[in-house]
């Protein structure tokens, strides 16, 4: 494995505008990234556009008073890309969370690519009373029937706590779509699609 993430991620990624979120430039994976190094067996997936962050960071662009003053937690934040979102809408506070030290390493040099400052955490914190925040942003994150499971009741401790809590989702099958009210829906495209030419609609989802 290598030592310097950061490191390897300047050395062999490509920054690019975000597909369905050119205002935010990222590292983005290539043919020639030889991201196994990195990351192993483990799937490199901040390094890959997916609907739910680009759909998350696309909607606080578009609504900047959303995140405008407030103090925002982004839970997976993969490449960071709805962190740095809310960061260039005025929050006043940004902390971003995921358990894969890799994606921690990406959004630290997305964030400062993007000229914006991001507090990072390497930490599974779902068993975890609600944080200290006004917003929570969750991207992507329902993809799995286990950890929707687990994702679920920490969104809830956290709506219960006063937190307004979006989700962005493609409309992935373990979606708890009854606990859900959507609220915004665009274009983005998904994990894979580098040029962002196979759009699809994507949601906002505002935890009831």
């Amino acid at each position: 494995m290598i030592s310097d993430p950061r490191a390897f991620i300047e050395a062999n990624l490509h920054v690019r505008p975000a597909p369905g979120v050119p205002e935010i430039r990222l590292y983005a994976a290539h043919p020639a990234s030889r991201l196994s190094r990195i990351a192993g067996d483990v799937s490199p997936y901040w390094a890959y556009g997916w609907a739910g962050g680009t759909v998350l960071a696309r909607y606080l662009l578009d609504t900047p008073h959303i995140a405008k003053g407030k103090h925002v937690l982004d839970l997976g934040t993969g490449s960071g890309i709805a962190a740095i979102a809310a960061a260039l809408t005025g929050a006043a506070e940004i902390q971003a969370i995921d358990i894969d030290p890799n994606a921690i390493a990406a959004t630290q040099l997305n964030a400062e690519l993007n000229g914006v400052a991001i507090a990072t955490r390497c930490a599974d914190i779902l068993d975890d009373p609600a944080p200290g925040a006004d917003l929570i942003l969750i991207g992507d994150v329902f993809y799995d029937e286990a950890v929707a499971r687990r994702v679920l009741p920490f969104a809830r401790r956290c709506r219960d706590a006063g937190c307004d809590v979006l989700i962005g989702d493609p409309g992935r099958k373990p979606l708890p779509v009854d606990a859900l009210q959507r609220i915004a829906t665009f274009p983005v495209p998904d994990f894979g699609d580098v040029a962002g030419n196979l759009l699809s609609d994507s949601g906002v989802y505002l935890l009831k």
